[in-house]
């Protein structure tokens, strides 16, 4: 085959150092779109960015050549750097080190998609802790929870 052809879907979640509420209302959508901007150009595409003041939800499109860590450490520093340049009041601002990734079947994409849009929702009810508790449970990943906030 001439040509290399690939899905390669990640829904990465991480959030502000030490889960400080940083990303407050004015941050938000110029952060999202900002995001969004460096996956379309660096990745292969995002299908979806959101979250809320302490945390982020991607829904990433990868090249076959690059790895979840190297778009981690890329989507984080590009972001970060950005925040500190155009929102210089926010000097605190940084990312947790770690991330979660998990993968995502093509037919599952529109109720990650909806998953994210409805963060605000779904955050009146439980803390960002806890859902990422749950996504690790679900997708049978084995942690320490004493090590789980470990570098915060």
């Amino acid at each position: 085959m001439g040509h290399t052809h690939s899905e390669i879907l990640i829904h990465v979640v991480f959030g502000t150092k030490g889960r400080q509420r940083t990303i407050h209302d004015q941050l938000r959508p110029r952060l999202w779109d900002y995001m969004g901007g460096i996956a379309r150009q660096e990745f292969a595409g995002i299908l979806k960015v959101g979250g809320t003041d302490d945390h982020i939800h991607g829904l990433l499109r990868l090249r076959p050549d690059m790895s979840v860590a190297e778009a981690m450490a890329k989507w984080k520093s590009l972001s970060s750097g950005w925040v500190h340049r155009e929102f210089p009041e926010c000097r605190a601002f940084a990312w947790q080190s770690g991330y979660g990734a998990f993968s995502v079947s093509s037919g599952r994409k529109d109720g990650v998609v909806s998953y994210i849009e409805n963060q605000a929702e779904h955050h009146r009810t439980m803390t960002f802790e806890e859902e990422f508790v749950s996504l690790l449970a679900r997708a049978g990943i084995p942690y320490d929870p004493k090590y789980l906030w470990a570098d915060d």
